[in-house]
């Protein structure tokens, strides 16, 4: 992974880590073989217990799934319009690198809907792999066409100006009760979104491909006729 940095404030920023084409196959892999609850449980096996955002996240579309790293993006509400609005916003925007999932954090605002469909447009172009918003997005009938994977916590026709706006970027935030860093494994399908921290990325593959394995063996076996106690005996998941 290739690391890119910006000049703010007087110093170097780091701002992400570009997928390579090995982060690439993986997060193909992940959307392919894999799955949310199964990589929840492998979480669980190594201790982690609060990977999984809250249950109020939904996908616009049915078949939504993506995986990639995280570029977190925090906004904040607002009850006047500042000078320029927009300034980190549209900073952290074009900070996006290929293989990206952006993740939003409006400490859960009912008021800003930060999301859109010009957001989706230039999130598309810079390679992001799809968005989490911790809030409300809006044009969802353009995002579905433009194809844009996102997940959100609802939906309101409202402009963020004058309601929120961006105070930081590629920072720790905390999105739908899951504490998110930058480059952290973010995987989405419709049972909901999951985070790995990026230190336990090889272990919880590895611990849920075997999982996968077992299930696959167990629901092969239950088709066949096979009592559910004693499967269970035999491969020890369910």
């Amino acid at each position: 992974m290739n690391t890119q940095f910006v000049e703010r404030n007087g110093h170097h920023r780091q701002t992400g880590k570009a997928a390579t084409s090995e982060d690439t196959a993986m997060f193909r892999e992940i959307e392919e073989t894999l799955y949310t609850a199964v990589l929840s449980d492998a979480l669980d096996e190594i201790g982690h217990h609060n990977c999984a955002m809250r249950e109020r996240m939904r996908p616009i579309n049915l078949n939504t799934r993506f995986a990639g790293w995280a570029r977190t993006i925090q906004f904040q509400d607002m009850h006047y319009i500042s000078d320029d609005p927009y300034h980190l916003e549209i900073e952290a925007m074009d900070s996006i690198l290929p293989g990206e999932v952006v993740v939003v954090s409006t400490y859960e605002s009912v008021r800003n809907a930060p999301w859109g469909e010009l957001l989706s447009t230039a999130a598309i172009a810079r390679g992001s792999r799809g968005a989490v918003v911790d809030g409300l997005i809006r044009d969802v009938r353009t995002i579905q066409n433009l194809g844009f994977q996102i997940f959100a916590s609802g939906i309101k026709p409202v402009d963020s100006r004058g309601r929120g706006q961006v105070i930081d970027y590629n920072v720790p935030v905390e999105c739908a009760g899951v504490l998110v860093k930058p480059g952290d494994l973010v995987v989405a399908d419709y049972d909901g979104v999951v985070v790995v921290p990026l230190e336990v990325v090889g272990s919880v593959l590895q611990k849920a491909r075997a999982k996968v394995s077992m299930e696959n063996k167990s629901r092969a076996e239950l088709k066949n006729g096979a009592y559910l106690a004693d499967v269970y005996a035999k491969y020890g998941v369910l």
